[in-house]
């Protein structure tokens, strides 16, 4: 790659290699500078700038960022957007998290110019979660080192998967000695059943015996005959042997000892048994407690349907001391909630403005036109339903009930402006008053853009990042900036507060220096239906192209008015 300061005469083409902030535009590092944008410079001021040249035999970063990305994801596992050489890979599903370290270090080590990083493995993940990134790191990397890359992190398999969480059947046989407080067993039912809900099982039942191998063995094996997928034995005394109570019982009901003792602090005397194929786990103490420990490393493997046995055990030392000391106080998290409700992150919601008169039209509202045999507004909203946008919110106000039927049963929240006839801001603040106040941004649409797809928006979600400083994220086509645009929840304020038929426009001048410009695929994101014979235009243009794109079928009541 050729780096280094040009005049600006000699910069077209090139990649801008720092942000440069002039009045009322901010010109962010890595975009790809054209005519208009050095005569801009030029304009103000700026003689030469250091920039980036790709040459022969690499790959741009954003490409580069994706084919790495996409051969390390697995099963359970999907790649968002690049943007600025970066690839996130996010869960598609509750479980835990499987990397190949070996052959993570192996990737890592074949270029300093692409990373990937990882959550550790077998961490506990939920959906939408991200759970690794890729990184390259110049503006373009050696194509053989790319290639290289994604070749390790396809062989033998994908490199990086989620392994489901299984809704498992468990029970929990508990034993009593003299002096064992009742409260303490009702606390350990109370965190038994907290730490499986969490992980989508549930406990059938919990019964109690006395802590002698005669009373144990009995019960295990008639707990085991109740349509159980594991069971918790939870002692009153910790086990110090194999041929302690709880062993000897489970060898008693006819199993047998996988291994007793592990490299985990706290969750030492953890043991692992079977009867017949079903598992069964002598508890450590530290499993009355709803802080993380050994047993957690287990469960969620055994959860998962992940291979655990004595090797597997045996190999988690590493990371294994869990134990609050001194030096190292409160490193162990409280039992983490159902991870179905762990924040994705980012949330961003979408607005659909469809409460316009469509005045250029000359009577005809636009939204209601069939583009492919569906109404305007509909396409929209199909496509829009297709990005990791969520909720989608659509504004309606001029014919009202003909717009809300035209949604039919597609999944988008409504509701209604009875202002839409004092502008555009009315119906932009309506709509924002609807959004969930976890929410950390929402793109703003508009009704009659049909050519606006999902991809669009994911690639705005994945371009936004406050701390980085891109909190307003507008789609360019060569050069051009379109619609739909992603506002960060800092701006709602100010969005709220507009009056007229204006929308947000303007904040994109005046915080110039929070604006990431995200380059699209095509030019959807330009085209917007005003008038009779931009109508007629795309009709003519999609009865040449593809199939008409058929409404999949939503269940009754969903995308109810509020």
């Amino acid at each position: 790659m050729k780096f280094g300061e040009l005049p600006l005469l000699e910069a077209e083409g090139a990649i801008l290699a720092h942000s440069i902030a002039l009045e009322g535009r901010a010109f962010k590092k890595g975009r790809l500078l054209s005519r208009a944008d050095l005569e801009r410079l030029e304009a103000g001021g700026i003689l030469a700038i250091t920039v980036a040249r790709p040459e022969a035999g690499e790959i741009g970063e954003d490409e580069a960022a994706r084919r790495i990305a996409e051969a390390a994801a697995g099963p359970g596992v999907k790649v968002a957007a690049p943007f600025t050489g970066r690839a996130n890979l996010h869960a598609e599903r509750a479980g835990v998290l499987v990397c190949d370290r070996e052959r993570l270090d192996r990737l890592n080590l074949v270029d300093e110019s692409a990373t990937l990083g990882t959550l550790p493995p077998y961490a506990v993940v939920a959906p939408d979660e991200m759970v690794a990134t890729v990184k390259i790191i110049p503006f373009a990397a050696p194509a053989a080192a790319v290639e290289r890359a994604a070749a390790i992190a396809s062989e033998g398999g994908p490199l990086i998967s989620v392994a489901a969480f299984r809704p498992l059947a468990v029970g929990l046989i508990q034993t009593r000695l003299p002096g064992l407080k009742e409260s303490i067993l009702q606390k350990t039912v109370a965190v038994t059943r907290n730490r499986l809900s969490a992980l989508r099982c549930r406990l059938l039942f919990e019964e109690r015996c006395a802590h002698r191998e005669e009373d144990l063995a009995p019960r295990i094996a008639e707990a085991l005959g109740r349509g159980i997928d594991l069971l918790l034995i939870n002692g009153a005394s910790a086990i110090v042997d194999r041929r302690d109570v709880i062993p000897a019982s489970i060898v008693a009901a006819g199993g047998g000892i996988d291994h007793f003792g592990m490299p985990v602090d706290p969750g030492n005397l953890l043991l692992l048994g079977h009867v017949g194929e079903k598992p069964v786990l002598g508890l450590p103490g530290c499993a009355r407690s709803p802080k993380r420990n050994g047993y957690d490393f287990v469960l969620e493997r055994l959860v998962a349907g992940l291979p655990i046995g004595a090797a597997e055990i045996m190999r988690m030392g590493a990371g294994g001391l869990l134990a609050e000391i001194p030096s190292r106080p409160s490193p162990r998290e409280e039992a983490k909630a159902a991870p179905v409700e762990k924040p994705p992150g980012p949330r961003i919601a979408a607005l659909i403005l469809a409460a316009g008169r469509s005045t250029r039209m000359g009577g005809e509202n636009k939204l209601l036109a069939e583009i492919d045999g569906q109404p305007m507004v509909a396409r929209v909203a199909q496509r829009l339903l297709a990005s990791r946008a969520r909720p989608i919110v659509a504004v309606l106000g001029n014919e009202a009930d003909a717009v809300d039927s035209a949604l039919g049963k597609l999944p988008v929240e409504r509701t209604r402006n009875p202002d839409f006839r004092e502008g555009l801001s009315t119906s932009l603040k309506r709509g924002l008053a609807q959004l969930p106040p976890d929410v950390e941004g929402v793109i703003v649409c508009l009704g009659d853009m049909p050519q606006v797809r999902g991809h669009h928006l994911d690639r705005l979600i994945a371009a936004f990042n406050p701390v980085e400083g891109r909190e307003i994220c507008v789609p360019v086509r060569r050069g051009k900036r379109g619609n739909p645009v992603l506002f960060s929840k800092r701006f709602f304020a100010e969005m709220a507060s507009l009056a007229g038929d204006v929308g947000a426009k303007h904040l994109i001048g005046e915080y110039a220096e929070f604006v990431a410009e995200v380059e699209m695929d095509d030019e959807g994101v330009l085209v917007d239906i005003d008038t009779p014979e931009a109508l007629a235009a795309l009709r003519e243009k999609r009865s040449a192209a593809a199939p008409p794109f058929p409404l999949p079928p939503f269940a009754e009541g969903e995308g109810k008015i509020q």
